[in-house]
């Protein structure tokens, strides 16, 4: 680890990506004669607004009593009240794995909320990422690490640069609450007695074992996160019951706050369309094509109605290339030249939903299911697996099947194909309950949980 820190100074200094604010407590100041009411107008003012986000960056609270008797001259002053800014330290985890990924941009928009809240002062501690959210978002904050200089072992040196410039935030305590991004439990060689709050996204390890080698440890990792947490997140009630199942924790510690969902307008679909080449009609599939995805199932039992129609395809967006037994796949049901695979950003795969016949998640299990709530946005019908989150996340805005039962997916293919209504009133129901989940309301929820601790 000394090592690392040598190298780190070598390449960069340290910049860590908080807000520009102390963590101090912030001065309520009421006026005497005015009354609560128009003090807290003078308060709220634009000029107050930008008084007392200077109160915040002031080092001593001495001078923070001035900055606040600076902003109304003309107030008696009768009492001064104070409240505790929580101050919550992420660690680097998910921004040194993913490029793109639900979990990162979950975190992402956690962050991005609480920017807008005063009570709130957090800091990610790490300098060099990948993280595609993280890079065109942070006024250049943050950088690859030595830009697009290619070497073989830099995805695991950015690692550990990161990690250390975690371990280092960890120690020093300047924080009221940890919340890491993932399952590492490094974390606790110097959280000492600081509270600290995880998110779990699903119990799919500890379900389907046999899906994993035994040098996967994230189950046992997770595990000894979760005793030590003070709170514990679950995504959905289906992942919390999950938790208490096979963790036989009380119910009391885990709090479910659903993910939400950020509109991202289209640039323009003409151009996409063509770097892309998109057929005239497909199903689309999103995301990894893991085992307990379900992928080949889904393939197996569409085989026969895909080749039977010449105008209809599959599109794979994301999820990597296809792999050598993937292609063998195909070949053997003859459908190589009907299945496309594409890596795709966030424009592209907004009009990959947009333009599709339907979205289809044959999943054996999600613990949320986050491509449900984008095909809602991007007024695409969806047809889902009846198991785990989804049918909690999805409502009546879905048509469902059974992913083990390859009837069952063609008889909901069929149907969902051939009915023009059908497809129209699954859309319209979805930008409905799109409604419910937005990352407002996950700020406000997650909030809420870290408050309960203090």
């Amino acid at each position: 680890m000394d090592m690392i820190c040598r190298l780190y100074k070598c390449i960069s200094r340290i910049s860590l990506f908080k807000r520009n604010v102390s963590g101090l407590p912030v001065l309520m100041v009421l006026s005497g004669k005015a009354g609560g009411d128009e003090a807290a107008n003078r308060l709220t003012s634009p000029k107050n607004d930008l008084l007392c986000k200077k109160a915040h960056e002031v080092g001593h609270e001495k001078q923070q009593h001035e900055v606040f008797r600076k902003a109304d001259k003309s107030a008696n002053v009768a009492k001064l009240w104070k409240y505790n800014i929580m101050k919550i330290l992420y660690d680097h985890q998910i921004f040194s794995t993913q490029y793109f990924g639900g979990i990162s941009r979950y975190f992402y928009e956690l962050m991005n909320c609480f920017k807008k809240d005063a009570e709130i002062n957090y800091e990610l501690a790490l300098k060099f990422t990948h993280n595609e959210y993280l890079k065109n978002s942070a006024n250049g904050k943050y950088c690859e690490l030595l830009g697009n200089i290619r070497f073989k072992g830099k995805r695991r040196l950015q690692y550990l640069i990161n990690q250390y410039i975690s371990r280092v935030s960890i120690k020093k305590q300047k924080y009221d609450i940890l919340h890491p991004t993932y399952y590492d439990p490094y974390v606790l060689k110097a959280i000492r007695n600081k509270p600290l709050v995880l998110t779990i996204y699903d119990m799919i390890h500890e379900i389907f074992p046999e899906l994993f080698g035994k040098q996967d440890r994230t189950s046992e990792k997770k595990r000894v996160l979760a005793e030590k947490a003070a709170k514990i997140i679950a995504i959905s009630e289906t992942t919390k019951k999950d938790i208490i199942r096979f963790y036989h924790l009380d119910e009391s510690v885990v709090t479910v706050v659903p993910l939400g969902y950020k509109f991202q307008e289209r640039t323009s679909e003409e151009g996409i369309a063509n770097r892309i080449r998109l057929p005239e009609k497909y199903i689309l599939y999103v995301g990894e094509r893991y085992a307990y995805k379900n992928f080949r199932s889904f393939i197996k039992a569409l085989a026969k109605f895909v080749s039977s129609r010449n105008d209809l395809y599959v599109i794979c967006a994301g999820g990597g290339d296809f792999t050598k037994e993937e292609e063998h796949l195909f070949k053997t049901l003859k459908l190589s030249d009907r299945i496309k695979q594409c890596s795709v950003n966030d424009d592209m795969l907004a009009l990959l939903y947009n333009q599709a016949a339907f979205f289809i998640f044959p999943s054996l299990y999600e613990g949320f299911g986050l491509p449900v709530l984008e095909a809602f946005a991007n007024e695409c019908p969806v047809l889902v697996s009846r198991v785990g989150s989804l049918p909690e996340v999805a409502g009546d805005a879905a048509l469902y099947f059974n992913p083990k039962d390859e009837s069952s997916m063609q008889s909901a293919v069929n149907q969902l194909i051939n009915n023009d209504d059908l497809r129209r009133e699954i859309v319209a129901k979805g930008i409905a309950r799109l409604k419910r989940f937005t990352w407002e309301k996950t700020a406000e929820a997650t909030k809420g949980v870290y408050q309960s601790i203090k």
